[in-house]
């Protein structure tokens, strides 16, 4: 919508205006779930599993029951519910069997929180400790205990999803083009590697938190952290089986999410534990520790890719298999697994692919999404690959990613077209590489290695991604004029710290020729009151809510001309508007303001007309489809946002120590609608990008017991880990789709960044690294061709990841 609007006639849209809610956070006057206390509040706490799998022979609750103040007790045998968002896998607390260590089995509501904890302790529990799956490549064997051997007689989304019933794999999605046995035959060059990653956490500031009050009548109300107001309410509804009129879902601030809070969480057990306390509302908060093991993380990866390349360094075909760890329970972990394999090949056109995406159960902590939603996981593999088939051919690294980059007239792996709107992946590589002089040492920097001893090295990676959503997904915005002519502005699409309410309030002024100040939007989302919105993921706020915004801006001045029509006895085309008033074209003098039409005109006889002005819009994503379960062909994605990165690293090559200099980011985000909170999304997601490539994922013993649950042991970035320069750019090729031509980058700054460092550490001192995080030792190992420690579990069960690349020559 407006793709094509002259930016020079724009006066907010592409401006750096400051984020809307910085007053309010910054003063300390934000309300957070975490900083509620409701009037007969109890609060909660749960018995965790110290077993990864076992069986439940008994729950003994007495002592805890008889302790003063407590005012309620749960255990799982009392509760016949089941949640999820696309397999609905998922006890509230666990009933029969623990399935990852840290799993709830019993759940407290007492009168404070010292009381609950000294309740939780009293819950005595004995298991029988079974043999836990740990690792995806032996929970798919054929003699692996079930994690779920009732995965038959679950429901789940049919049109997306393939469970396998009598197996670990809960999903199973494939992407078949062309014929990939003939092109490996034709090809000079086959390279297979295996990559790999573990599972991280995704550490926002603010816990996961809810507040639940189960009232008579069963009316439901809940104050949560959560990304998605609406799927919060619609899950709760359908798992306690009561009328989606009787859930109410308010959100405040939130303190971060990066998708570990997109789905339900701790809102189900609050839930029942108000009902059983009376109806006195029950809060939660999780500690850190319960973040790590209660609590959902991202997906592990273990990813097999075989490529055949011609004489001349084209990619001919590509098979690639991934085994996605999906946890305990399904959650989000199918469809980040089913985003990934109809986006599997990154950005390049393969002419020939083959893909198995599998996710898989494990007795860990369950997966959910992630920023990046799947991307940054395989892109590790796929980015790397490229690098290592570059050098097993005898190809600059660069070159070889441009001759085979996605361009106008190229299809996907799922056989659509990309077109000159599609984004420009070609343009971000090549700004990236020139931004670090990539292909030699400038002077400055070879005068650096003399006197440090270190080498300095220069990587580049690509990346794409498309919003991961039903093709149903929807948005939908109300605009409310006051009686001073300012407008508030209602949605559900929730603003964690991303700044999309700013830029949803840019788009309103900018189409309605407002001063930006005159625009409100109201930061508590409450389905009881604001419009629908599917979620607050996958990078597609800005792009559909934007639209929407842009339509509601259309329907409020349809309404308020209207009115004016019929006071100043002219046609709406006749009229036009500034930000006070609506007036005759051809007689400018003649108008009317709009604190007089705000919430109805009176005639001077009295008679009354019009009513409220109230504008609304929705939007939902067009032209999406299912693709085909055989082969993957078909129209996933709503649209693609493409960039790359490239770092500069200097590395000790005996150490294996290392400092990252420079790094460079460049997407391709259709229209920047705010040109300050590009950087912003830009630069937080390379750090947290870099959190992945150098330091974070959990580690297990071979009991499945978490060995790293804090930041004691599993680190995350500080601002001493920052590289000393960073650079963000962005090319800006429309989307005709997108408000005013944006797409969204909320995720894909965090892309890509591994694998970048990856590559930049083999220029420097010839590593081949496979295996993220990339810790100093990691790399000494690889210097000195050491096995580096696996971190899915202290013993691997598959020695041979780490192998040498293998590399055939056709004759």
């Amino acid at each position: 919508m407006f793709e094509n609007t002259d930016p020079k006639t724009l006066n907010h849209v592409g401006q750096g205006a400051p984020r809307v809610e910085s007053r309010p956070k910054l003063t300390g006057q934000a309300t957070y779930v975490a900083d509620m206390t409701l009037p007969g509040m109890l609060h909660a706490q749960v018995k965790k599993s110290p077993h990864a799998r076992a069986r439940i022979v008994r729950i003994d609750t007495a002592k805890a029951e008889a302790l003063p103040g407590v005012r309620a007790v749960v255990t799982g045998a009392e509760l016949d519910y089941r949640v999820g968002l696309y397999m609905v896998d998922k006890c509230v607390l666990a009933k029969g069997e623990v399935r990852h260590y840290g799993e709830a089995v019993a759940a407290v509501a007492a009168d404070t929180l010292l009381i609950a904890k000294k309740a939780v302790e009293l819950i005595e529990v004995e298991y029988e400790v079974l043999q836990p799956v740990l690792h995806p490549m032996d929970a798919i064997k054929d003699d692996a205990p079930l994690v779920h051997p009732d995965l038959g007689t679950y429901d789940y989304f049919k049109p997306a999803f393939t469970p396998q019933p009598g197996t670990n794999i809960v999903n199973h999605n494939k992407i078949r083009k062309g014929d990939v046995e003939k092109a490996f035959e034709e090809s000079e060059y086959i390279i297979e590697r295996f990559y790999t990653n573990p599972s991280v956490q995704h550490v926002p500031i603010e816990t996961h938190v809810a507040i639940a009050q189960w009232a008579s009548g069963d009316q439901v109300s809940i104050w949560s952290s959560a990304q998605s107001p609406h799927t919060v309410k619609n899950l709760f509804a359908v798992a306690f089986r009561i009328p989606h009129r009787n859930v109410r879902v308010m959100v405040p601030y939130i303190g971060g999410g990066f998708g570990g809070k997109a789905g339900i969480g701790l809102e189900p057990l609050v839930g029942v534990l108000s009902r059983k306390a009376g109806g006195r509302p029950v809060k939660m908060q999780a500690t850190r520790e319960e973040e790590f093991s209660l609590l959902p993380c991202r997906s592990g990866l273990q990813h097999r890719i075989k490529t055949g390349v011609s004489a001349d360094g084209k990619i001919l075909a590509q098979q690639m298999t991934q085994y996605w760890d999906a946890g305990a329970y399904a959650d989000y972990a199918v469809n980040v697994q089913r985003a990934a394999s109809y986006s599997g090949s990154g950005p390049y056109e393969i002419p020939n692919c083959w893909v198995d995406s599998y996710a898989i159960y494990t007795n860990k902590p369950f997966s959910t999404a992630y920023r990046g939603f799947g991307h940054v996981e395989f892109h590790w593999g796929i980015e790397r690959h490229m690098e290592l088939v570059a050098s097993a051919i005898g190809m600059d690294p660069l070159e070889f990613r441009m001759k085979n980059l996605l361009r106008p007239g190229a299809r996907t792996i799922t056989g659509e077209e990309i077109t000159e709107h599609t984004g420009n992946v070609i343009k971000c590589v090549e700004s990236v590489a020139e931004s670090i002089q990539y292909g030699a040492l400038t002077p400055e920097e070879k005068e650096r290695e003399k006197k440090t001893g270190r080498k300095i090295g220069k990587g580049v990676a690509a990346l794409q991604k498309a919003p991961a959503m039903p093709p149903f997904t929807a948005a939908s915005v109300i605009l409310k004029m006051n009686q001073d002519g300012t407008v508030t502005v209602n949605v559900s699409l929730t603003d964690m710290g991303q700044g999309t309410y700013t830029s949803l309030a840019q788009i309103a002024a900018e189409r309605l020729k407002f001063p930006l100040d005159k625009i409100h939007v109201a930061f508590e989302c409450d389905t009881d009151r604001d419009p629908y919105d599917w979620q607050t993921v996958a990078s597609k706020g800005l792009m559909l809510t934007g639209n929407a915004m842009i339509l509601a801006c259309e329907d409020l001045m349809k309404n308020a001309y209207e009115v004016a029509s019929q006071i100043l006895r002219a046609t709406p085309h006749d009229m036009d508007h500034d930000e006070e008033r609506i007036f005759i074209k051809h007689h400018p003098s003649r108008g009317i303001a709009f604190t007089d039409i705000a919430v109805g005109y009176a005639y001077p006889d009295g008679n009354g007309i019009g009513g409220p002005l109230i504008g609304v819009g929705k939007y939902i994503a067009q032209g999406l489809g299912h693709i085909d379960k055989e082969t993957g062909q078909g129209l996933p994605a709503l649209d693609w946002t493409y960039g790359a990165h490239a770092l500069v690293v200097e590395a000790d090559p005996e150490t294996g120590e290392y400092t990252i200099l420079k790094i460079a980011s460049a997407f391709d985000v259709g229209k920047a609608i705010n040109t300050n909170l590009v950087r912003g999304q830009a630069v937080g997601g390379m750090v947290q990008g870099l959190g992945t490539a150098f330091c974070e994922g959990y580690i297990f013993d071979d009991q499945g017991r978490l060995l790293n649950p804090s930041f004691t042991d599993n680190k995350i970035p500080t601002a001493m880990d920052l590289p000393l320069e960073v650079e963000s750019m962005v090319v800006e090729t429309a989307q005709i789709d997108g408000p005013y031509g944006a797409r969204g980058v909320g995720e894909h700054s965090m892309i890509s960044v591994c694998s970048a460092l990856g590559n930049a550490l083999q220029q420097a001192i010839g590593v081949e690294l496979t295996h993220m995080p990339m810790r100093f030792e990691d790399v000494w190992r690889a210097i000195n061709n050491k096995t580096p420690i696996d971190n899915w579990i202290t013993k691997s069960p598959v020695g041979s990841c780490r192998s040498a690349p293998e590399l055939r020559k056709h004759e």
